[in-house]
């Protein structure tokens, strides 16, 4: 079958944009590889590490599981938000801009004792 000069231009375009997506997509999983994964684990009522340090400008990926309930990740002053939820893995990239402490907290309601799910993290500079 013999292609019109129309249908070949098509055909090259959509290849050429597949493969730079693909290429985009490619890049961008190898600089998340690179990235440093902090693995938090939410259990009633507490997140384990409680305490985690980070750098100032050097964005991490913090990986959250559970495997009691549906649970949240709330760190309001790095303005970040995650669902948690149980045999999921969620991840969350943060890129701290100021040194300092900041609490986060679990903001999903998951029983008694929930107020006193908290963690604290310390941006280094």
């Amino acid at each position: 079958m013999l292609l019109t000069k129309r249908e070949a231009q098509l055909l090259i375009a959509v290849a050429s944009a597949t493969a730079m997506m693909t290429a985009a997509y490619v890049a961008a999983q190898a600089v998340a590889m690179d990235e440093q994964v902090i693995k938090i684990t939410a259990r009633k009522f507490a997140f384990t590490p409680h305490d985690v340090q980070l750098k100032k400008g050097v964005p991490v990926i913090l990986e959250f599981t559970t495997q009691d309930v549906f649970m949240g990740f709330n760190a309001p002053d790095l303005g970040v938000r995650a669902d948690i939820v149980p045999g999921k893995t969620t991840r969350l990239r943060v890129l701290p801009a100021k040194v300092g402490k900041v609490e986060f907290l679990c903001d999903v309601f998951c029983g008694s004792g929930h107020e006193e799910m908290n963690g604290m993290i310390t941006v280094l500079d």
